[in-house]
C-alpha cells in the first residue's frame, strides 16, 4: 500500500508506482470520485487522444462540406 502526506496548503505527492500505474505525466489531470460509503476513487482525467480511435462509428457514406453547408441552410432556424 503507497500512502502519502498532505501539506498544510493541502498538497500531496502521487506516490511513484502509483504514477506510473495510471501512466500519470506532470500536466495530467486527475478525478476524484466520492463513493456513496466515503471512499474516494482516483481516477486520470485526461485520455491521449490515441485511446478514443474507434468508440465512433464511421460515417454511413462520405459527406462534402458542400452537403453540409446544403443540409445547414435547408434547416434554417428549424429546432
Amino acid at each position: 500500500m503507497s500512502t502519502s502526506t498532505m501539506t498544510s496548503k493541502g498538497q500531496t505527492t502521487i506516490p511513484k508506482e502509483i504514477r506510473a500505474r495510471l501512466h500519470l505525466q506532470p500536466g495530467d489531470r486527475l478525478e476524484f470520485v466520492v463513493d456513496d460509503d466515503g471512499r474516494v476513487t482516483v481516477l486520470p482525467a485526461t485520455v491521449d487522444a490515441t485511446e478514443l480511435r474507434g468508440i465512433l462509428k464511421a460515417p454511413a457514406r462520405p459527406v462534402t462540406v458542400a452537403a453540409m453547408k446544403q443540409a445547414i441552410r435547408k434547416r434554417g432556424g428549424r429546432r
